[in-house]
């Protein structure tokens, strides 16, 4: 690779716009590497552990956002139901449950082909879709494992949507 290319493919790493928007929320951030970086962001529920990979052989930006909850083998079943519903109700994005560790985590991508650089706003507005799905359907997803009801009531709960303030 000459030192011409070499700056290019530097210049036009979307995760040099992911570290820059991590550092500008003083988000706790580690760049792994040249393809990969780790950030922790604060949610109202929960702290949500992002992570964006740069996939240069299909020119995709992916994204996945998981939360410290571990779905016991029991639980498992019905979390998969609800993981179902609720990718049912997303435009973009969708749930997984990461099967080695029984992880929940949204995960989405940012296609970038043809050399497109990705911008400012659509890295934010990739990272503010899985916080924002994240934030809506934490209670659900407590609700199954930690409370031990079903995808139905757990949706129902989660689709609630209240108007007004108290």
């Amino acid at each position: 690779m000459s030192i011409i290319e070499l700056h290019r493919d530097q210049r036009s790493n979307p995760l040099d716009v992911v570290e820059h928007l991590a550092a500008g929320n003083n988000w706790p951030f580690e760049r792994a590497g040249e393809d990969e970086i780790a950030l922790i962001v604060t949610g109202r529920w929960t702290n949500y552990q992002v992570s964006f990979t740069w996939m240069s052989d299909i020119e995709a930006l992916h994204l996945a956002c998981a939360f410290d909850m571990k779905v016991p083998e029991p639980r498992l079943n019905e979390v998969q139901q609800l993981i179902a519903s609720i990718n049912e109700q997303l435009w973009i994005g969708h749930f997984d449950v990461w099967m080695q560790n029984g992880v929940v985590m949204f995960r989405h991508a940012l296609v970038l082909a043809g050399g497109v650089a990705a911008s400012d706003r659509q890295c934010e507005a990739l990272l503010g879709s899985a916080l924002d799905s994240c934030e809506r359907y934490y209670p659900a997803f407590q609700y199954v494992v930690w409370a031990g009801k079903s995808a139905r009531e757990a949706m129902d709960s989660a689709m609630f949507e209240t108007s007004g303030e108290a």
